[in-house]
């Protein structure tokens, strides 16, 4: 394979070029916005999992569906407090572990 091919698939290059190089602030914006899609995927996977609707999801822990619907599309980030209040309605733990 030439060293041409080899770059193509330089992950790291891909994400520096797209996503500005680690460490700085575009990165790391990056990486935030990215996370929280994640946890907004993984709220609403729980939510569709518990057969709840996100108007039900939303009266359980005292807020609307708009704002459901922000957090599952990872347009918001809740708090940590309406994060565990969600994962506690959605009859979830959160557990935290020293990284290793």
């Amino acid at each position: 394979m030439s060293e041409k091919e080899l770059k193509m698939f330089d992950v790291d290059a891909q994400l520096d070029a797209a996503f500005g190089k680690e460490g700085t602030p575009e990165r790391r914006a990056a990486e935030d916005r990215a996370n929280a899609f994640f946890t907004g995927q993984i709220i609403e996977e729980a939510r569709k999992k518990a057969k709840m609707t996100q108007a039900e999801l939303a009266e359980k822990i005292g807020t609307n569906k708009s704002y459901i619907s922000r957090v599952e599309t990872g347009k918001t980030e809740p708090k940590v407090s309406t994060f565990y209040r969600i994962a506690s309605a959605l009859g979830m733990t959160v557990e935290l572990n020293p990284a290793m």
